[in-house]
């Protein structure tokens, strides 16, 4: 065989073998990158849980999630089982510690108050105070109307006034009690727990006993604090189109001057003297 065409063969055999080598090696890479990632085992709720509940075995399930697990995730159920749902759980959803009361800590409405909070129930019927709309979470502003200890006369409608005495308030729970009965059905109660400070908790007491409570729905996302003047009922009736009165004018009453009494005069001639007298007499003439 020609020596010249044996090195050609054996230059392109060469070539060819570190070509197929490096196309190997790529395509390697690239499949390696596209390999499936490693999944956890989580901990999620079996079926919705309201929130209140405590946990059993039952209500959890596990799932595989790919990649790392959520921040706070519970990956084993002993670390559930028994503790306090303090936010609605959804069918499918990861449990994470947040959602969750503390160990040992029960269910129930007591579990969901963050620390240094009172929860306080608003009695409220299923129209006055948009109970049927009022749901755990939202936001409202407490309302009470009265008559005022200053008016003296409790028994006056004239003399009611309306306040807003709290502002931003979050609902714990409405309409219907947190806990469940013997049965294991919800019970029907028409009060309405707020979440409040142990000073609004005084407020609300005394509001309570004394005036007409209602709640007034607010946008969660608008947290101002509106400075809100009371209203009286008489304000109600007022005639905004009636004419101004003038003003009643006060001031230092002035009597009149008396009118001069008639005189009438007698000259009086004694030699060279002469004097004048004067009487007065009512119709006397000069």
């Amino acid at each position: 065989m020609n020596r010249r065409l044996l090195i050609i063969l054996l230059t392109a055999l060469v070539v060819a073998s570190l070509s197929t080598y490096l196309v190997i090696r790529a395509v390697g890479s690239r499949m390696a990158s596209v390999r499936p990632q490693a999944s956890t085992s989580l901990v999620a709720a079996a079926a919705d849980i309201k929130i209140g509940a405590v946990l059993t075995a039952n209500d959890l399930k596990t799932i595989q999630v790919v990649g790392s697990a959520p921040q706070g995730a519970i990956l084993k159920p002993e670390n559930a089982i028994g503790r306090g749902v303090i936010s609605p759980l959804y069918a499918g959803e990861p449990i994470v510690e947040n959602r969750l009361a503390p160990m040992g800590s029960g269910g129930g409405l007591a579990a969901t108050i963050s620390p240094g909070m009172r929860a306080i129930a608003v009695k409220v019927d299923q129209v006055v105070g948009v109970a049927g709309f009022v749901l755990p979470g939202m936001r409202v502003d407490v309302v009470i109307s009265g008559v005022p200890p200053a008016s003296g006369n409790s028994n006056a409608a004239q003399d009611t006034e309306a306040r807003t005495i709290l502002q931003n308030i979050q609902v714990l729970s409405a309409g219907t009690d947190i806990q469940k009965d013997a049965e294991g059905k919800p019970q029907q109660v028409q009060v309405v727990n707020l979440l409040v400070t142990p000073e609004q908790a005084q407020v609300m007491a005394l509001a309570s006993n004394q005036t007409k409570i209602q709640l007034v729905l607010r946008n969660p996302l608008d947290t101002k604090m509106d400075p809100v003047q009371g209203t009286a009922m008489t304000n109600l009736f007022q005639d905004v189109n009636a004419p101004a009165t003038k003003p009643h004018l006060t001031g230092r009453i002035v009597k009149p001057r008396p009118k001069p009494v008639p005189m009438f005069s007698v000259e009086v001639i004694n030699g060279n003297q002469r004097t004048e007298e004067k009487f007065a007499t009512p119709g006397g003439q000069q």
